[in-house]
């Protein structure tokens, strides 16, 4: 059963494991769903660039890399549109990653505490 404004209803058949594996996979599709609200993008461009990327010869036979596919498509259509190049979503995954074995166990993981590139 899943509740909405209230309301309780049966899932559909078949439908027992979360939609997203990862949080990670939630974030990417809620923020995909907020750009073509802002209007960054329509529907049909996101159609094209994700059908692109799934249909990708190193695309997995079981779509089991669906989400990096949909994650791909979005960095593509904002670079396309010039509004974040590949090497800036590259550093800042970066940045995020070093700020992540930064911060304690427990803590939030806050950009900031990212102790800079290892020389």
């Amino acid at each position: 059963m899943s509740r909405r404004d209230g309301v309780v209803a049966d899932l559909p058949p078949g439908i027992d494991a979360p939609v997203f594996a990862e949080p990670w996979q939630a974030e990417a599709f809620a923020m995909t769903v907020a750009l073509h609200d802002k209007g960054v993008f329509s529907w049909s461009e996101w159609a094209q660039a994700l059908s692109a990327q799934v249909k990708d010869p190193g695309a997995a036979a079981d779509g089991h890399d669906y989400y990096e596919h949909w994650l791909a498509a979005l960095e593509g259509l904002l670079a396309s549109k010039g509004l974040a190049a590949k090497a800036d979503v590259d550093a800042m995954a970066e940045s995020w990653e070093r700020a992540a074995h930064a911060t304690p166990h427990g803590k939030p993981i806050l950009l900031e505490n990212d102790p800079g590139p290892a020389r």
